[in-house]
């Protein structure tokens, strides 16, 4: 479904990633493990069209998008949930979800048919029904967090960025995040790219996963091959880590 090859991308002077080359089959979940600074999140910015690579192949759906905008790329059906959830905290949950739409308002589609998805993420998080007319800005972080993914969601992607879904939120939130996640894949077959400093957690939902250094790929493989691989648990699996989540 995706692939990059030979990604470079830049701040300025200062190259980020480097030679970059991943890829996920359809309907995979694949985390991305590394340090602060080691290059995650600008691999999602620069699939999503945020931070366009310098040089490289972005390849979705047999398609070369490496040069289109945010908005084409999400119009495609690739849909990003940003570190620090960022949703619009004046508006209303139900407006930030419907926001997450805009591109099919635009489109042919029937008002209906969003509707419906709309009425899908209120089941898939009870707590954003709850609290539909609620302002954003005034919800817990994991409501928030669960509200990004939502309004993510409601553009109906068929490839699901995350970047840092777990950052500080107690473990029961990221435990039910992290549920509503493998739920999305089973259910609907959606592809999941993550982002997740809690590598223990990410290794136990993903089915592969890339370890980051220093803007490089030093490493890749199964997830349980990951899990036991001596420097992943010594760099990113250490007794400290707590479990958040179980098959």
């Amino acid at each position: 479904m995706l692939r990059l090859k030979n990604i470079n991308t830049c701040y300025g002077k200062v190259q980020a990633l480097k030679n970059i080359s991943l890829h996920l089959a359809e309907g995979e979940i694949v985390t991305l493990i590394g340090a602060n600074g080691a290059g995650k999140t600008t691999i999602l910015n620069t699939i999503s069209g945020v931070t366009p690579a310098a040089a490289g192949e972005v390849v979705f759906s047999k398609q070369q998008v490496a040069s289109f905008p945010p908005d084409q790329i999400v119009k495609l059906g690739i849909s990003q949930v940003p570190e620090g959830r960022q949703v619009f905290k004046p508006l209303s949950v139900e407006d930030n979800l419907e926001l997450g739409a805009y591109l099919r308002y635009r489109s042919r589609e029937g008002k209906s048919a969003i509707h419906a998805d709309l009425e899908r993420m209120y089941t898939l998080f009870p707590r954003l029904k709850e609290r539909r007319k609620q302002l954003a800005g005034t919800m817990s972080g994991g409501e928030q967090q669960m509200l990004a993914i939502g309004r993510a969601l409601m553009a109906k992607p068929k490839l699901l960025l995350l970047d840092e879904p777990s950052m500080g939120l107690a473990p029961l939130v990221v435990q039910e995040i992290f549920r509503v996640l493998n739920q999305l894949r089973s259910e609907s077959g959606v592809t999941i790219l993550l982002v997740e400093q809690n590598a223990k957690a990410a290794l136990k939902l993903a089915d592969r996963g890339y370890v980051l250094e220093t803007g490089k790929v030093i490493l890749e493989g199964s997830a349980n091959e990951l899990m036991e691989n001596a420097e992943v648990k010594r760099a990113y699996l250490g007794k400290d880590k707590k479990e958040i989540w179980e098959r």
